[in-house]
């Protein structure tokens, strides 16, 4: 079960923010792995997982974005009722707790991969094998 590397940016929270910093990855051959978005005390936040974490960070620096990067646990699970409950229950009978996690997925996909931040990545690593 691999870990994954999240970048975390403030953006700013107006309309278009979202697709600039899509923009901004795609422009540079950044594939954008699953991505979480919202506004926080009049401030957008993005949350991304992409697979070229070291140049998503000076892209993000580039255009004056503060951002921080952290260690997330990447889970593929099914695509069906109760894949998601069966990985939160198992973390959860551990003592491991989840800070916030999120998924995307295409009608067509057969397997989703979930991203769970948790404050101890080797617990939930183990408890997941």
């Amino acid at each position: 079960m691999p870990r994954a590397k999240q970048i975390s940016a403030w953006v700013e929270d107006r309309p278009g923010m979202l697709g600039q910093v899509a923009d901004a990855l795609g422009e540079k051959g950044i594939s954008i792995r699953a991505f979480m978005a919202t506004a926080m005390d009049g401030r957008g936040f993005v949350r991304v997982v992409v697979d070229k974490p070291a140049a998503a960070k000076r892209i993000f620096a580039k255009h004056g974005w503060k951002t921080t990067e952290d260690e997330v646990v990447e889970v593929t699970i099914a695509d069906r009722p109760g894949a998601l409950g069966n990985v939160a229950d198992r973390l959860g009978a551990a003592g491991v707790n989840v800070a916030y996690a999120y998924v995307g997925t295409a009608k067509s996909a057969s397997k989703v991969n979930l991203y769970l931040a948790v404050p101890d990545v080797k617990a939930a690593l183990r408890v997941l094998r």
